[in-house]
């Protein structure tokens, strides 16, 4: 898909020459660093001839010609491809014991300067503002603190990420030839592609099913615990489970059932209608503990524990999600659903306690900074509203009240993607978001993003059709993906991926997901005005529908693919710097994770909605988070009436976010924007938001995205949006 490179052979330079073609000078070769020097071929020759040196051998200046006329250079060649040319060149003529003097002193100087390379990562990190910019390859703010547990499991990473992409492209190369894993490797190096968490060996994110777990403990996946029979030991082993499983992920773990089965555990220990008389006091010790203080003391045990750092996970906490359902999604999901003991859940007691459990983190937020779990709200709609208006007004009130989660809107009872419910297992909307959780036993295994941006961008200057382009990288992409799934195939053969042989998760019931990343930027490059207009709408769907075109044509009943615009904490950063170095059109320092400009103050909230509407998210299977950045917190009223918005508009997920401010003097936490402490004055005060769909202090963001979040326009709903 690239212009024909220029190429040459040494012994026929001197023809090159005077017949005004390239010569050497033309020629510039890309250093280990990635930097650019004028080719040299005297640095070559000196090489070789040291290389003989070193075993003793004399050489005179025509075999080392006729050593490099075996080589190839092109303009941008690699210090490395000149060296491995080399390499072969010295085989072909004979001199083997040169050659393998040459492989080992390539060898130990590979080790030196990866020496040198961490110690100097080494020194950055120590001396970087917080963990976040410290890191190299995948800045995390949930990384909240630098210390030598966080180095410690920064150093590898440089090696796992050579790792992989050793392990995929020979997969690659079995699959579909040596051609597609070097171009695979081109789009990679050059920025056209991004693999996401190429520094784990594990699979990405998933919604789990517990209930091996409920039935088995933690035996399956190699724990020791046996299966919870009471309310305490559901409350330990739940925290023990859930870091068991998120050690064998790289991103979240969802647990949709957690307060299903928290509800079933409490009624066997109080009974169904426990909820009734939730003041009862049940405690027997001096403390006198009532029904409801028994239930938020497992509230904050399993809380505050998986919010704690852990080893397993770099030092971060677990990205903990969980899922709450109004009437009819919970039937949907789980009207067939069973307990060991023969009982159904009992959704008056879960409804209760899905309310008890949301009051109370909205509070203990405003204790301490508590980002996880994630929380995502199930609404069913019709008609441009909920169906259930008991749940959909209680998530006003909640948002009234200043808590902050996410909320999913379908009139499909179908779209959240569960291994529960078979027709999901043949709906081509199966919604999985890589942030939130929702259905069950699904998530995604991989993630490959395109840099929409750059490469509508080159095929624009290079004269070629982008979709046409575009069509080919999407193409790419899903090879990989598949190649990706055959290795985990084979881990999995080899006993290596125990959630999936327990039944946490099904491996044909993830996704493989294709994720997008300077979608708006590309239509700015285009000439697009980024709002509500048919032309906008128009580019919109054509690339998102070209993706969706080749997951369905990739899909088969062992795969499936899905199309996310990504959260993009780390590579919107990385696109949007690696774009500018190379020349393209780079309008803002991080690339958008929405359909609008994030700093446009021109646009109004609804417009916002529609902007991730029904027409615009139509062939974004794995979804986009829309995240409403408000100055302030709105009425019940005017929630409720945002609800009615985003149902009209077919804006199917989404969060309102109001930065909360935390006194630095005091340690005060407000749901409200302030600038200065309302309980002591000072000024000192930092903010927790959402750096990309979890909560936490903009002081933890990396530089990068501390300059972005300091870009957002935060509109005044409160003067747009009537009762």
């Amino acid at each position: 898909s690239f212009p024909k490179r220029k190429t040459f052979r040494f012994l026929k330079l001197k023809k090159f020459s005077k017949t005004g073609n390239y010569t050497m000078k033309d020629f510039a070769i890309i250093k280990r660093d990635g930097s650019k020097d004028r080719f040299s071929l005297d640095k070559i020759m000196n090489a070789i001839i040291k290389a003989f040196e070193s075993v003793n051998e004399d050489v005179d200046l025509a075999s080392v010609s006729k050593i490099v006329s075996h080589i190839d250079v092109f303009d941008g060649v690699t210090v490395e491809n000149i060296q491995n040319q080399v390499e072969q060149a010295l085989m072909r003529e004979g001199y083997y014991n040169v050659a393998k003097s040459f492989i080992i002193y390539r060898q130990l100087h590979s080790e030196d300067r990866e020496t040198l390379e961490k110690l100097k990562f080494l020194t950055d990190y120590c001396h970087a503002a917080n963990a976040a910019t410290g890191s190299k390859y995948d800045a995390n703010a949930n990384v909240e603190h630098k210390n030598i547990a966080t180095l410690i499991g920064e150093l590898p990473k440089s090696s796992f990420i050579r790792l992989n992409r050793r392990l995929l492209t020979d997969r690659i190369k079995k699959m579909y030839g040596k051609e597609l894993a070097n171009e695979y490797l081109d789009k990679l190096n050059h920025h056209f592609i991004y693999k996401n968490d190429e520094t784990s060996l594990a699979n990405y994110c998933a919604s789990i099913t517990m209930y091996p777990w409920l039935i088995g403990g933690t035996t399956s996946i190699g724990g020791n615990s046996t299966a919870p029979t009471n309310l305490k030991s559901f409350c330990g082993g739940f925290v023990n489970m859930v870091f068991m499983v998120s050690s064998m992920l790289s991103g979240a773990c969802a647990t949709p059932e957690f307060l299903m089965y928290l509800n079933y555990f409490i009624g066997k220990e109080y009974g169904l209608d426990y909820w009734e008389h939730a003041d009862k006091v049940v405690d027997l010790s001096a403390k006198q503990r009532t029904i409801d203080k028994m239930i938020t003391d497992c509230f904050e045990q399993i809380v505050y524990s998986i919010n704690q750092p852990t080893g397993a996970r770099n030092y971060q906490a677990v990205f903990w999600n969980v899922a709450y359902y109004d009437k009819p999604y919970f039937e949907s999901l789980f009207g067939e659903f069973i307990f060991p003991d023969g009982s159904k859940p009992d959704w008056n007691g879960l409804s209760w306690l899905q309310k008890r459990f949301m009051k109370w983190f909205n509070k203990e937020r405003t204790k301490t900074v508590l980002t996880f779990p994630v929380e995502t709200m199930a609404l069913l709609t019709k008609d441009g509203d909920v169906i259930d208006k008991e749940w959909g007004d209680f998530t006003a009130e909640m948002y009234s009240e200043g808590h902050s989660f996410f909320t999913y809107m379908s009139d499909n009872a179908d779209s959240l993607s569960s291994c529960c419910r078979l027709r999901n297992e043949i709906q081509d909307n199966g919604f999985s978001y890589t942030l939130g959780a929702g259905g069950v036993s699904t998530g995604s295994k991989s993630v490959l993003t395109i840099n929409l941006n750059r490469c509508i961008q080159y095929a624009v200057n290079h004269k070629k059709d982008y979709k046409e382009f575009l069509a080919h990288v999407i193409d790419l992409c899903h090879k990989v993906q598949m190649a990706y799934n055959e290795n985990l195939k084979d881990l999995q053969a080899h006993g290596m991926l125990p959630l999936f042989d327990a039944g946490y998760i099904n491996i044909s019931r993830q996704y493989l997901t294709i994720g997008i990343n300077g979608l708006v930027e590309a239509a700015e490059f285009m000439g697009y005005k980024i709002n509500p207009n048919d032309e906008y709408l128009h580019f919109v769907q054509g690339i998102l529908g070209l993706v969706e075109k080749y997951n369905k044509k990739y899909r088969s009943k062992d795969v499936m693919f899905n199309c996310e615009m990504i959260p993009a904490e780390n590579v919107g950063v990385k696109h949007a710097k690696w774009d500018r170095e190379d020349g393209y059109f780079v309008p803002r320092d991080c690339y958008n994770s929405y359909f609008y400009i994030v700093e446009d103050d021109s646009l109004n909230v609804v417009d916002k909605f529609k902007l991730h509407g029904a027409p615009y998210i139509e062939h974004l299977t794995g979804g986009s988070a829309l995240h409403m950045n408000l100055d302030e917190h709105l009425s019940k009223a005017q929630y409720r009436q945002l609800l009615r918005i985003a149902a009209k508009e077919g804006c199917n997920y989404f969060t309102f976010n109001i930065p909360n401010t935390i006194c630095n003097k005091c340690g005060h936490i407000d749901k409200r924007y302030l600038k200065k402490c309302p309980n002591c004055g000072s000024e000192d005060v930092d903010y927790m938001t959402r750096i990309i769909g979890y909560l936490k202090r903009v002081s933890n963001f990396s530089a990068a995205r501390q300059k972005e979040a300091s870009r957002r326009f935060y509109a005044n709903g409160t003067n747009e949006i009537k009762d």
